[in-house]
Order: structure tokens, then C-alpha cells, then sequence
């Protein structure tokens, strides 16, 4: 299928003290589908150039894209596991049904981000999102529950967040603080509400913190190793004029 990152984390690793008791065990694998013995993790980027335009229509439907390929990738992988005898579900890349259930209960019934870290895709930054070495954060996740017995990966011994505080200095909700790391704990609400704000303009969701953070071997491949060009007065004029034109069209003005 050519899926950039896959992982696998044995069952046993949510038991580890990182996870429990900090996170119930009701969202354990192996509670929402008795049986499971194994996690695949698979992650697809979202390609910098996009992102960078955020918040606007060309990142909110490359982002829907992302999320139809992780379900129907993960829905593959369950049913061909299932097909050689070994019962799997492949879990949705969200687990909710809009921005205003997140702002009432911003939490899903299974984190892919953390099974993305216990796979050894990645670790945790300030932002709360998984950093990857290739894509940094700019990366979504889906997940397939298995009851396969699958080796699993190591988990990543590097710390890839620099601590630049690109995110929290750019996030316009003010959702981050950098005392937080690296728990990576924001303000779920104040995210959530931006959201909300965006979702109404028909550009939503806001991205802005996964685009600006240096990490990752993309901003190499793409030209953008300097982080300070998300700086308005610092940036590069052909690149703000190319985001500029995006951001006009296919949703509301922010204003």
C-alpha cells in the first residue's frame, strides 16, 4: 500500500507507568476489543507546502483526504488479518462526532497519538502531538486492533522536540504553554473553541501548530529548514503571496 510509517506495540506496553494509571484502562486496546494482542499503527503525512497555507480550504481538504485514506487503509489491513484467521478492527482516525462534542467532552475513546508513540513512530512534543523524524508532526494516524501476536517496534529513544516554542508563541487560541511539556497537556477547550470558530469559515481545522515546528527531514526536502519565515515581517514575499492567494478563496475571511 505504500504507507510511509507502520509501528507495532504489543498490548502489554499501555500498562507501562507512562500510561497507567495516568490513563484509564477503559482505553486500552484490549478493553474497547477483549482479545487484542497487538496494535498497527499506520501514519501519513501532510505534505508542508499545503499545510503551510493553513488556515484555509487547500489544508481542510487535504486533510479530509488524509483521514478517508488511514480508514480505508487500516479497514484493509483488518480484514485481510481477519481473512488468515486472526479477529481485527481497524479503529476510525477520529472517534467523534464534531467540534461541539469535543467542546463538551474533548476526549476520544482511543488515542492514536499515543499508540503512534508506544509503536515507535515518535515521541511527544510541547504541542501534544506526535514528532516524527521524517514528517515531525505533520502526520495523522490510524490504527487496527489485532489479536495477532506481533513483534513489536522498539520505541523511539530520541527526543525530537527542540523546545523552539514555535507553537506556543504562534498558536492563536494560546491552547499551549510551555511549562506543559513534556506531558504536552493544552487547553482542550481552547483548541476545541478555535475550531469551532474555523469550522464555521469552512477552514477548519487550524494546523498552525504542526506547520511551524522545525522538526522534521520534510522541511530539508521542501526548503524550509528556517522556522522563522511563519514570521509575517521575516517572510519569505513569494511564498507569503502564494499563501495569501490560497487563503482568499473557498472558505470565509478571517478577520
Amino acid at each position: 500500500m505504500e504507507i510511509p510509517l507502520v509501528g507495532i506495540a504489543s498490548v502489554d506496553r499501555w500498562r507501562t507507568p507512562y500510561f497507567y494509571p495516568w490513563v484509564p484502562d477503559e482505553f486500552f486496546p484490549d478493553s474497547i476489543m477483549p482479545g487484542t494482542k497487538s496494535v498497527i499503527v499506520i501514519g501519513l503525512p501532510i505534505p508542508l507546502p499545503v499545510l503551510e497555507t493553513a488556515p484555509s480550504i487547500y489544508y481542510r481538504e487535504q486533510y479530509h483526504t488524509v483521514n478517508q485514506l488511514l480508514d480505508q487503509y487500516t479497514y484493509r489491513i483488518a480484514n485481510f488479518l481477519t481473512s488468515r484467521g486472526y479477529p481485527s478492527v481497524f479503529v476510525p482516525r477520529d472517534g467523534y462526532g464534531s467540534i461541539e462534542v469535543l467542546l463538551k467532552n474533548p476526549v476520544a475513546f482511543f488515542s492514536h497519538r499515543h499508540a503512534a508513540y508506544l509503536a515507535g513512530l515518535g515521541t511527544f512534543g510541547v504541542n501534544n502531538m506526535i514528532l516524527t523524524p521524517d514528517f515531525g508532526p505533520r502526520v495523522r494516524f490510524g490504527s487496527v486492533f489485532t489479536t495477532a501476536e506481533l513483534q513489536s517496534n522498539r520505541l523511539l529513544a530520541e527526543k525530537l522536540c527542540t523546545r523552539y516554542l514555535n507553537c506556543v508563541r504562534h498558536c492563536p487560541s494560546k491552547a499551549l504553554q510551555p511549562d506543559d511539556y513534556p506531558r504536552g497537556i493544552t487547553d482542550k477547550k481552547a483548541c476545541a473553541s478555535w475550531s469551532a470558530v474555523l469550522n464555521k469559515r469552512y477552514i477548519s481545522p487550524c494546523g498552525i501548530c504542526i506547520k511551524v515546528c522545525p522538526v522534521g527531514r520534510d522541511r530539508s526536502l521542501y526548503r524550509r529548514q528556517d522556522p522563522g519565515i511563519y514570521e509575517k515581517e521575516a517572510s519569505d514575499p513569494e511564498l507569503q503571496r502564494g499563501w495569501e492567494h490560497v487563503r482568499r478563496y473557498g472558505g470565509r475571511h478571517l478577520t
